[in-house]
Order: C-alpha cells, then structure tokens, then sequence
C-alpha cells in the first residue's frame, strides 16, 4: 500500500493519518506519533512498534507526504524521521529481524518493479532479476546437492534455502534503496 488503508486511524492517537509513516513491521502511524514513542523510550535503540512490539529500524513515509515537505510541520517530522532512519535503518540486523522484515520488503517491492510509474534505478531492477533467473534455474535444474532421488523429501532442503537466501538478499538490496530514498546519507 502506497497510503494507510482508508478506513484506518493512528494507532497511537486514534485519529486520522496526519504525515504516515509505514513502519517495516507494515503498520502505520502518524509521522508525530511514532516519533513521540520513540522520544519516550531510549534515544539509542529503535522502538518498539506499538501494536506488535517488533523494533522499527525504517520508517517510509508516503510519496504525499514528502510533496508536502514546504509545510513547515511536516518538513519537521519528515527530518525527525530520517534522523530516526539514519540512526537506525543502517544498523547490522540478526536473521530473525531479516526474516520478520521479509514479507514487508518484498511486497514493497514486487509493487514498485510492476508499477511503470515507479522507477528503480536500473542496476538494482538487473540485480533483483539476475538473483531470481538464478535461483529459480537451480531450483527447477537437476543438479542438486542434497539430490531429491535418494534423500526424498530432505533433498528439497537445499532448494528452499537457496530460495530463501535469494529472497533475503533481495530484501536487502530493496531495504538499502527505500533507507536511500527516504533519509539515508
């Protein structure tokens, strides 16, 4: 979703979006809101999302909201959250947050590659495409390392691990793009 779902208020204030911001967990928030979580927690860790608890290490705020950035309030919350970015976007994260930001990341970017109006830069289209071309031909060639003939089903293991690496680096190259895009340096 490029905007907050129509019906749906801020979990925080429980009113409408004002600046929303989607959280890498795929909730929304008021860009103000999730700032002031933060400003109430520590200033040296990420916070915590407030309905599932999962740390929030990037924060993408609408394409309407960034063409209001002449909006003194709104230029304020925008810089405050790619501070927030800045400070945390970057941070080396374990697998379990990799695989937790996976879904969020890849559905992002599946929209972005089949919207025309939407422009990855060439070089990362070519990576993502080149990394799936790959994965699928290894998983769809009879060439394995663990071969399905003799180990059955644990013969797919190998299969679903490649698949699943692929994805995950997929993941990153899009992360690094959207922490670009929205407040990285």
């Amino acid at each position: 979703m490029e905007a907050p779902p129509e019906n749906d208020l801020c979990s925080v204030c429980h009113g409408v979006f004002n600046t929303p911001c989607q959280a890498n967990c795929s909730h929304w928030f008021c860009g103000n809101c999730i700032m002031l979580v933060w400003d109430h927690g520590s200033a040296l860790q990420p916070c915590k999302c407030p309905l599932c608890r999962r740390q929030i290490t990037l924060l993408v705020p609408t394409e309407a909201s960034l063409s209001q950035r002449d909006m003194p309030e709104v230029a304020e919350i925008l810089d405050r959250v790619e501070k927030y970015n800045r400070y945390f976007g970057g941070q080396p994260r374990g697998l379990t947050q990799r695989m937790q930001d996976l879904p969020f990341l890849l559905r992002r970017l599946l929209r972005e590659l089949l919207d025309p109006h939407r422009s990855l830069p060439l070089v990362i289209r070519a990576r993502v495409i080149i990394a799936m071309i790959l994965s699928g031909a290894y998983v769809l060639s009879p060439v394995d390392f663990i071969p399905e003939a003799i180990f059955g089903i644990v013969g797919l293991f190998d299969d679903l691990l490649i698949v699943l690496v692929v994805f995950l680096h997929v993941a990153t190259i899009y992360r690094s793009v959207l922490y670009r895009r929205h407040g990285g340096s």
